[in-house]
């Protein structure tokens, strides 16, 4: 399935030199000469949408034959920003999103970490049709992935993208046929996990080893575990649970570069 347009993000600063860097989507399309656009606000995206069955140039082609098509459906992962009804219900199929949990547990914009917060064993991924009440819509198709005892959310995430992709791939032509049953969600078991902050990664070392562990693991990418020490942050880039005992084996004091934490025990 070759997508007729694809919408991501603007380029942004990234890295330590703060170089304007496009979204690896946007880098995709030019390789594949699939038309992109990358709009601002939102606004400018229901302006690129306004009429159903039109195609817009792409900043990204470098020929100027567009032809009018009409969009089967929209794909949405991970786009960031509230999407209007309008949008959504704008194509034949209406718009299909993948989800990184068991909906309806885990609505929100962090089901990878709050699984991994709350100790599960397992979790998913889900292709639901989208409604606009948050991550409400019904299932199109799930499929469930155990969680490994030391796996962090980076690569959980990893796994849950593959299998999602692949997912997608057996479920669209079925979709497209008309030939599945949408499954609503149970609205009483929805549970909602909301956006984390720099200040979730806090923790006190000798508080709960097994609660310390997880929110290392869901937090291993950002904001990464740190504690504070006569008020500066110490950032823990290593640890593990033994014999039921959270053990930090390296860290990153405020300002310093990476130490064992035997050696910053020692020295600070």
């Amino acid at each position: 399935f070759l997508p007729s347009l694809i919408i991501t993000a603007p380029d942004r600063p990234a890295g330590r030199k703060m170089l304007l860097t496009p979204p690896p989507v946007k880098v995709w399309a030019e390789q594949n000469g699939v038309p992109y656009t990358q709009p601002e606000k939102i606004t400018e995206l229901l302006a690129i949408l306004s009429s159903r069955g039109s195609r817009p140039k792409g900043e990204g082609r470098s020929d100027d034959k567009s032809q009018a098509v009409e969009y089967d459906f929209f794909l949405v992962v991970a786009y960031g920003k509230i999407i209007p009804e309008e949008i959504l219900k704008a194509p034949r199929l209406g718009s299909l999103n993948i989800h990184y949990s068991l909906l309806p547990k885990y609505r929100g914009a962090s089901p990878v970490e709050s699984a991994i917060l709350a100790g599960d064993t397992e979790t998913g991924v889900a292709i639901q049709q989208m409604e606009f009440k948050l991550d409400s819509g019904d299932i199109i198709a799930l499929e469930k992935v155990g969680i490994l005892p030391e796996e962090t959310a980076p690569e959980l995430r990893k796994r849950l993208i593959k299998i999602g992709g692949e997912l997608l791939a057996k479920t669209l032509p079925e979709f497209i046929n008309g030939t599945i049953n949408p499954v609503k969600q149970d609205e009483g078991k929805a549970t909602l996990c909301k956006k984390i902050k720099k200040e979730d990664g806090l923790i006190d070392p000798l508080g709960d080893p097994v609660s310390n562990y997880n929110k290392f693991r869901a937090y291993a990418a950002w904001p990464r575990t740190y504690f504070l020490q006569n008020g500066k942050r110490v950032i823990i880039t290593d640890a593990k649970l033994e014999d039921g005992k959270f053990v930090i084996k390296k860290v990153i004091p405020e300002g310093k570069k990476e130490i064992a934490f035997e050696e910053f025990e020692k020295n600070y």
